[in-house]
């Protein structure tokens, strides 16, 4: 017997957070990405914000 509060499998749309859930290696590229522009930002701006070196 059918469940009649069930939702039919087919006419609900798929919410965004949950496509993207599905795919594992999106989901991998987007975190290395990520990690990749803040640490090499992060490390530039502490580059930049070094005090200069007094020279003996």
């Amino acid at each position: 017997m059918d469940d009649p509060q069930a939702a039919p499998q087919g006419d609900t749309p798929v919410p965004f957070l949950q496509r993207m859930y599905d795919r594992p290696f999106l989901l991998l590229g987007l975190g290395l990405t990520v990690m990749l522009v803040l640490f090499t930002f992060w490390g530039l701006w502490e580059i930049v914000r070094l005090p200069t070196a007094p020279l003996p």
